[in-house]
C-alpha cells in the first residue's frame, strides 16, 4: 500500500478500460458516455487547441503504476483524479452509461467518482482554461474539476473558501470567517498546525458575508476578492511578462505555496512567488524532531544531535529518531543545547506549554517533566518558555535566531560537530 507521502506525490490521470476510436477522442470534441481511457495506450482527452489533455501519467514514486491527471502542454499536472490514486496497467478512467465519471483500479474496484451518476450528463470535455466539464443535452455544466481543486489552480479558476489544495500532510485553504489564506499541516485525526494564517484585505471591514476568492491573474497578478475589494496578495516575479504560457498556483509537497509560469510545451516549470519566504517555517518540513537550516539558499534537514539518527538516511525529510528511547536509558537523561535553535510553535498557542521563566528555568523544567522532550527560550526579551510535550515537534536552526533550545537525551549528551567555517 502506497504511503501518504508517496500517494500525494502522485498526480491522478484519468483513465479507462477501453480505447476508443481516434474519431471519437479527436482534439477538443465532447467526450461521448461509455468513453474510457487506460494507462495501457497513449489516448487522451484533449482541448481544441491541445492547451490541456487528459491522460495516464507514470506515477512519480513508482514507476509501474499510473496517475490519471490534466496536463497543461507539455506534461505539468494541474489536476489529478482520486487525489493522487496511482493505478496499475490495467486501471482506468471511464464515463459511465450514466454520467458517472470514475477512476478505477485494476481489479475494477472504483477509487474516485464525481458522483454525477443519473443527473442527466450526457458528455465530457476539456475546455481550454483546463476546466474538465460534465454536462447536458442543453450544454450546462453539471460538474467541474475547477470546483474540485487537488493542488492547482490556474488562471481562469477561482479558488473560493470551502475549497482546499492537498498535499500530503499539507493543505492551503482560505478561512471564511476572517478572508485569510492559510497554510496547515495535519497529522492524524486532532494533530493540526497552522503555520501561515495571514489576511490582505482591511479586517476591521471584513464582514463575513461574502465568498473571499483568490485567483492567479494572466499577468501573474495574485489576488484575493473580499467584501468586493481586490487585494493585492502578490506580484509574481515576471509579472507583466507576455508569452505563450501557463501561470499557476499550486501547494507543492514541501509545504509551502507557490507561483509558477511556463511556456507552451517546455513542461518546466520556473518559481515566480513563495507564501512562505523562509522554508524552515514551514512545520513539520524536516519531520519528527528534525531540525531545518540552510546550506546557502537551500533549507537542508538533520538532526538535533548524535544522539539521533536519521529516520531514513535515503530522505532526511523524514525526521529523526533517538539511537536509545528515553524510556530506555542505561542511566540518566539529561537537556542537550542547542543554540541558534527554535522548536516552532504557532498559535494557537497550547497554555500548558507556555511558561514565563529564565533561560535555567526553561532546561530544567524540562528534564524535570517525564512528558517534555524539548524546550524553548526564545531569549528575545518576551521571557517566553516553550515546554514541547507534543507527540511531533519541528525545529529550526539559523544564526539569525536568538532563541536556545534544549531536547532532552540519555546521557552523554553527543552534540553535532560545528561544521566547518565557509570561505569567502
Amino acid at each position: 500500500m502506497a504511503t501518504l507521502q508517496q500517494r500525494t506525490g502522485d498526480l491522478a490521470l484519468l483513465c479507462c478500460l477501453l480505447l476508443l476510436p481516434t474519431a471519437l477522442l479527436s482534439h477538443g470534441a465532447d467526450i461521448p458516455l461509455g468513453s474510457t481511457l487506460s494507462p495501457g495506450n497513449s489516448a487522451s482527452w484533449s482541448s481544441s487547441n491541445n492547451t490541456f489533455s487528459l491522460s495516464f501519467i507514470p506515477s512519480p514514486s513508482s514507476p509501474s503504476l499510473f496517475v490519471a491527471a490534466i496536463t497543461y502542454a507539455g506534461g505539468i499536472p494541474v489536476w489529478s483524479a482520486g487525489a493522487g490514486a496511482a493505478v496499475d496497467s490495467r486501471g482506468s478512467l471511464r464515463l459511465t452509461s450514466d454520467g458517472d465519471l470514475q477512476l478505477l483500479n485494476g481489479s475494477g474496484a472504483v477509487l474516485w467518482s464525481s458522483n454525477t451518476g443519473g443527473r442527466g450528463v450526457t458528455a465530457a470535455a476539456v475546455e481550454e482554461s483546463g476546466n474538465l466539464v460534465l454536462k447536458n443535452n442543453s450544454t450546462a455544466t453539471l460538474w467541474q474539476s475547477f470546483h474540485h481543486p487537488t493542488d492547482t489552480v490556474v488562471v481562469s479558476q477561482k479558488f473560493t473558501s470551502g475549497m482546499k489544495l492537498t498535499c500530503g500532510p499539507y493543505a492551503f485553504a482560505i478561512d471564511r470567517s476572517s478572508g485569510n489564506l492559510t497554510l496547515t499541516w495535519t497529522s492524524g485525526a486532532t494533530s493540526t498546525v497552522t503555520y501561515l494564517n495571514k489576511g490582505y484585505n482591511n479586517t476591521s471591514s471584513f464582514t463575513g458575508n461574502t465568498t473571499p476568492t483568490l485567483t492567479i491573474e494572466s499577468n501573474g497578478l495574485i489576488v484575493l476578492m473580499t467584501n468586493g475589494q481586490t487585494n493585492v496578495v502578490a506580484y509574481s516575479s515576471n509579472y507583466g511578462e507576455s508569452g505563450d504560457m501557463l501561470r499557476f498556483l499550486r501547494l507543492d509537497g514541501d509545504g509551502n505555496l507557490r507561483a509558477y509560469s511556463a511556456a507552451r510545451g517546455s513542461g518546466a516549470a520556473a518559481e515566480q512567488w513563495s507564501a512562505v519566504a523562509d522554508q524552515c517555517q514551514v512545520f513539520g518540513y524536516c519531520g519528527n524532531m528534525g531540525v531545518c537550516s540552510y546550506n546557502g539558499t537551500s533549507a537542508v534537514c538533520g538532526c538535533p544531535s548524535l544522539n539521533f539518527q536519521l529516520s531514513n538516511p535515503s530522505n532526511p525529510r523524514e525526521g529523526c529518531k533517538r539511537k536509545v528511547d528515553l524510556a530506555s536509558c542505561p542511566g540518566n537523561t539529561t537537556m542537550l543545547q542547542l543554540d541558534n535553535t527554535q522548536f516552532l510553535t504557532y498559535p494557537p498557542e497550547i497554555t500548558t506549554e507556555q511558561f514565563f521563566v529564565g533561560i535555567t528555568a526553561c532546561r530544567l523544567n524540562c528534564l524535570s517533566a517525564g512528558s517534555c522532550v524539548a524546550s524553548t527560550a526564545l531569549s528575545d526579551g518576551s521571557g517566553l518558555c516553550w515546554l514541547k510535550v507534543s507527540n511531533f515537534v519541528s525545529a529550526y536552526q539559523s544564526p539569525a535566531l536568538p532563541s536556545t533550545s534544549f531536547v532532552k537525551v540519555c546521557f552523554p549528551p553527543m552534540p553535532n560537530p560545528s561544521p566547518p567555517s565557509l570561505s569567502h
